[in-house]
């Protein structure tokens, strides 16, 4: 958890503050977010220690570090938003571990980008209680929350936590923020991809928060203390889309597998190519006002009259030039 005990004053420390396992720029749908600024970059960052155990953690080396030696870079929340305006990024990301983790240097650095009119971004798990999570996002811009499975019992022997919490922080973003927000479910065979729990978790979406909703279902690989499962075949994330959109999602997306169709975003009426994506490379572009160029219906999200440029590129970024 990165804290430490002040003697003198005998007050909690966040010992990651102003510290960072690197800075990169990437592709705001590497997040994955598909409805937010689509091809714009986003300066992501994270610290170390994660609030839950995944047995299946795919940035282990990070997320479950206890090592602040991990922490390679710093930068001051000012610096962070110089880097962003100045890289031509639109949003700055707070990933790689969850935020919750480092909330107070998340909350100071979005403060510092919403001055330089940069938006912020939230990669979490959505596990945190009620008075941090009302702090937290009040300074977020966007969010993509990853529903880990949808039964307690997945949430307590595989990630030590609760599905509850999670759900609330779901039905919070939707009924008390602006943020704008999509979901992602890691697929593990065997452990959360049964048809059962797909309709289950997918209608309790429709049901709780719209059906404007996207949802990202993604492919497992073997790491960290889950080496005994198989990855996920193609074919299971192309049939959670399908129940999915059976249930009434509009945009439901798959994502570590190249399937340019379920990456891309169709018309939730006519069914017409809004944005079509290879991997993160963007094609075609048929959102007029954020509406749909062929019957003018709107798809939900944040758009501007223009994609960005940015494609699939990956770019560190050194902050000591910025400090």
């Amino acid at each position: 958890m990165c804290f430490v005990r002040a003697r003198e004053n005998d007050a909690i420390v966040l010992t990651t503050y102003g510290r960072s396992s690197g800075f990169c720029l990437d592709p705001i749908e590497k997040k994955p977010l598909n409805h937010f600024l689509p091809g714009t970059s986003v300066l992501s960052f994270g610290t170390a220690g994660c609030n839950l155990a995944c047995q299946f953690c795919q940035n282990w080396d990070i997320s479950k570090s206890r090592e602040v030696s991990r922490l390679s870079d710093q930068a001051s929340p000012e610096a962070i938003a110089r880097a962003a305006r100045e890289h031509g990024a639109r949003s700055v990301a707070f990933t790689y571990n969850d935020p919750v983790i480092f909330l107070e240097y998340a909350v100071d650095v979005a403060k510092a980008c919403r001055e330089a009119g940069i938006k912020s971004v939230a990669v979490t798990a959505g596990y945190v209680t009620e008075e941090p999570r009302r702090d937290l996002y009040r300074h977020m811009d966007a969010a993509n929350v990853d529903l880990k499975g949808f039964t307690e019992r997945f949430y307590k022997e595989i990630c030590a936590g609760h599905l509850q919490p999670v759900l609330e922080t779901l039905e919070y973003l939707r009924r008390e923020t602006d943020v704008w927000f999509e979901i992602t479910t890691l697929l593990i065979p065997g452990e959360n991809d049964s048809d059962t729990e797909l309709h289950e978790m997918t209608q309790w979406v429709v049901e709780h928060l719209g059906p404007d909703v996207p949802l990202h279902f993604t492919a497992f690989h073997p790491d960290y203390r889950m080496l005994d499962k198989p990855g996920t075949p193609p074919s299971t994330l192309t049939r959670a889309r399908a129940i999915a959109i059976e249930n009434g999602i509009r945009y439901a997306y798959t994502g570590n597998v190249h399937d340019p169709k379920g990456g891309s975003t169709y018309c939730h009426r006519c069914g017409k190519l809004l944005i079509e994506r290879d991997w993160y490379e963007l094609g075609d572009w048929n959102l007029v006002d954020g509406k749909c160029r062929s019957c003018k219906t709107p798809c939900a999200g944040v758009f501007e009259d223009r994609p960005g440029s940015w494609g699939s590129r990956r770019l560190p970024v050194r902050m000591s030039q910025f400090a």
